[in-house]
């Protein structure tokens, strides 16, 4: 389980983490791989995730633009289906249908692109560029705009 945390345009996320000693001693154990757009965090479980993040809260509503978890490869959900994952109020599958597209050019999140049910992430390169990272991400049904 990885935990991402995207940062906002002007912050390098690592370097504001590690500055301080009160997060490089809640992250000593973890290593985060440091990305051109925040941090990866791999931890063992959905509950250990939840919990670093808690840990981190101080940090994330100051200096992280969105929190990610990435349960497997390439797969990544909010924080409020990590939540019903974990109190197993949510048991995702494929197809999901509540999904977005985080768009991020060079090192910050400038888009979100809400997803209709059944379309695929190439359905909407009009509103993208080569060079971006595109994330797909589940959401809760409480997280997805209304119609």
């Amino acid at each position: 389980m990885n935990v991402l945390l995207i940062q906002p345009e002007g912050v390098d996320l690592y370097a504001t983490l590690l500055k301080s000693e009160t997060s490089r001693g809640v992250l000593r154990f973890y290593q985060p791989d440091r990305l051109a757009y925040g941090i990866r965090i791999r931890t063992a479980s959905l509950g250990s995730a939840l919990a670093l993040v808690s840990e981190l809260r101080w940090y994330i509503q100051r200096y992280v633009e969105e929190v990610l978890f990435e349960p497997g490869e390439g797969i990544f959900c909010s924080f409020g289906l990590a939540r019903q994952i974990y109190e197993r109020d949510a048991k995702p599958a494929s197809p999901w249908r509540y999904r977005c597209l985080y768009r991020i050019a060079g090192d910050h999140m400038v888009d979100t692109i809400w997803m209709d049910e059944g379309t695929a992430p190439e359905t909407y390169a009009d509103r993208t560029e080569p060079e971006d990272t595109l994330l797909e991400v589940w959401c809760a049904e409480e997280e997805y705009p209304a119609g």
